[in-house]
């Protein structure tokens, strides 16, 4: 099977979602913004990987625009833990740029996909 570096990396990014999710429950004792964060942080690679056997390029880039806006707001939910203080500045710092390099990659896909569209 061909590599597919979208899919490797949220599948990666998510298994460190999981990761954090655990820690700010079991050292933090924070429950609610990390199950925001661990639903929007695991949506992303669940919808890449959906995009794979979408049943049209409607419902391909449907797909990979739902994984941009769940980028989006695993985003908005690590700013709020950051500045919530449940995150140091180099944990934050090295997933917020993780979910950064994902966003990119997602929207020059998207952005491709606009432009076959027009």
């Amino acid at each position: 099977m061909k590599k597919n570096a979208v899919l490797d990396k949220s599948k990666c990014f998510a298994l460190s979602i999981i990761n954090l999710y655990k820690i700010l429950n079991d050292s933090k004792g924070e429950y609610i913004l990390s199950k925001q964060l661990l639903r929007s942080g695991t949506s992303i690679g669940a919808n890449v990987k959906e995009s794979i056997f979408a049943q049209s390029k409607a419902d391909f880039t449907a797909k990979m625009f739902i994984a941009q806006k769940e980028c989006a707001e695993t985003e908005y939910w690590l700013e709020l833990l950051h500045g919530g203080g449940y995150l140091e500045k180099e944990e934050f710092d090295s997933i917020y740029g993780d979910c950064k390099e994902l966003m990119r990659l997602i929207i020059a896909i998207t952005k491709t996909l606009q432009g076959k569209n027009e």
